[in-house]
């Protein structure tokens, strides 16, 4: 081999053979063509997305070149054609008007988040790991091989040792009744709506819609009720009691709020989520129920919401899309998170092996109605184009994965376990920091259930990184089996409200996940 990277085989020598020589093409270094290639693929979307503008600058200076030649005489036979047209004239402003009339009146009005709150418990009802195996032995419900499987299980969930669970659990033997659940959602909902209304010092008679989700705790009189009994709101107000929704229910609360808001003018929403633990601990053996137990924790939110133009100035969110995905015509997807007795009557959630999958299969779904809404044009025909080639010509050819980092600055995925975060940071090809917000709320509070995509929101405000015009992806996953999106566009450079649940240990984050 020559310097020239040629490589010389025989020679021109006396037995007349004939020389032949091969050159070898140099390949780039790996990383110099991942360079290249992500280089071309940027120039692609803005060519892609600026097209529009593109073709229309030639036309612009063409137009302006020919304005500029135009002198008076050109402007008077204008003047006199546009007179002897005046039909014409008028019928074309008519339209124009009637047409404009038609989207202004039928345009959807704008939903605006003016603010949200999530609760912060006491510190006295934390569960470090070694007290929830203390009190979980000490039950004497469990046998060794579930204890160790509960253990196993908090070791590698992602969850910290600074999650809560309710006043109930810290008794030995634990404290379940009736009263002591509903203490239980007393203290979340109370507590976070307090701090909702303090921030926003509006008057709780002035709330007009109150839509409440709590999956596995429904007294009489409902949650709903309670809240309308303890802040004295109004006689006429609309309010909902959503049960068994399951974790993504948060979503399918502000889906309903907003319809309301759309119908009903000038008026506040609250959109309540949470869920109940006290009456659903799993005292049973049954490792496919035990689950739970080491993932859910005492958490909620209180969100308000606002159709009044007035709100806007002061709002942090807008409302762009919510998708909403329902496989529960599916058997398998309708029972692979079940409420369900076991083997010697005791009631736990059963977590089938295939929920994974399932969830896999829902989310595809869900974004495939979603990318077209939120996806820049480049995206699009990447995708549309893949699928073109894959049905016509070659059923081999892997279907085109959108990026929608393009389409989001922001990602709130449901904090439901690690697995369900590390399967869609490596399905939507996201970075760490993408899902830095969900990995760090599941290792201070645990899943919250329906509250968590709330909590996720409040850390990347308490981070300073929700800047003006960012969108954000708002994922939940829940029994049935649903998946559901909501997309918030933000209205200003936002700042973490008072009482933020991060405020006190905001700081000692991102930290370092070892399992």
């Amino acid at each position: 081999m020559d310097s020239t990277g040629e490589s010389r085989l025989g020679g021109n020598g006396g037995d007349g053979s004939v020389g032949v020589q091969i050159r070898q093409t140099r390949r780039l270094p790996d990383f110099l063509q991942s360079v290249n290639l992500k280089y071309v693929k940027l120039g692609y979307h803005y060519v892609i997305s600026n097209l529009l503008t593109l073709c229309l600058l030639p036309l612009a200076v063409a137009i302006s070149v020919q304005a500029s030649q135009t002198n008076p005489d050109d402007l008077r036979h204008l003047w006199l054609h546009l007179q002897y047209n005046l039909v014409s004239v008028i019928v074309c402003s008519a339209v124009l008007v009637f047409g404009l009339t038609v989207y202004v009146t039928t345009r959807p009005r704008p939903v605006y988040l003016v603010d949200f709150s999530c609760y912060l418990p006491p510190d006295h009802l934390k569960a470090p790991f070694s007290r929830f195996m203390d009190h979980s032995r000490l039950t004497g419900d469990f046998e060794d091989s579930a204890l160790e499987f509960q253990r196993k299980i908090l070791e590698r969930s992602g969850l910290g040792e600074d999650t809560y669970v309710p006043e109930a659990m810290h008794h030995v033997p634990p404290r379940i009744s009736m009263a002591a659940a509903r203490e239980e959602a007393e203290q979340v909902m109370f507590g976070a709506l307090d701090s909702l209304f303090a921030n926003t010092s509006i008057n709780p008679k002035d709330v007009g819609i109150l839509v409440v989700n709590c999956s596995l705790f429904n007294p009489t009189p409902s949650l709903s009720a309670m809240i309308v009994n303890k802040y004295k709101l109004r006689g006429n107000i609309r309010s909902y009691n959503l049960g068994g929704m399951g974790c993504s229910a948060g979503v399918i609360a502000v889906d309903l709020a907003k319809d309301m808001l759309l119908v009903h003018r000038k008026t506040y929403a609250v959109v309540v989520s949470t869920e109940n633990i006290t009456q659903n601990w799993y005292f049973g053996n049954n490792k496919a129920m035990l689950i739970p137990n080491c993932l859910f924790r005492v958490g909620g939110s209180a969100v308000l919401l606002s159709n009044r133009s007035s709100d806007k100035r002061r709002s942090k969110y807008r409302l762009s899309h919510v998708v909403r995905t329902h496989r529960g015509a599916d058997d398998k997807a309708f029972r692979c998170v079940y409420q369900e007795e076991d083997g010697t009557g005791r009631t736990g959630v059963s977590l089938s092996k295939d929920l994974m999958a399932i969830a896999g299969e829902t989310l595809k779904t869900n974004i495939t109605t979603l990318g077209p809404l939120v996806l820049p044009i480049s995206e699009q025909i990447l995708f549309f184009t893949t699928l073109v080639v894959k049905k016509l010509f070659n059923g081999k050819v892997k279907p085109y994965i959108p990026d929608f980092k393009l389409a989001f600055e922001h990602f709130c995925i449901h904090a439901g376990g690690r697995a369900v975060i590390d399967e869609l940071e490596k399905n939507l090809q996201l970075s760490p920091v993408h899902v830095e917000a969900s990995r760090m709320t599941l290792h201070r509070f645990g899943n919250t259930s329906s509250s968590s995509i709330w909590y996720e929101l409040a850390y990347i405000e308490a981070k300073g990184r929700m800047r003006r015009g960012n969108r954000v992806w708002q994922i939940a996953f829940g029994s049935g089996f649903k998946c559901n999106s909501a997309v918030w566009e933000a209205l200003r450079n936002v700042k973490p409200s008072k009482n933020s649940p991060w405020e006190d240990c905001i700081d000692k984050y991102p930290v370092t996940l070892s399992y």
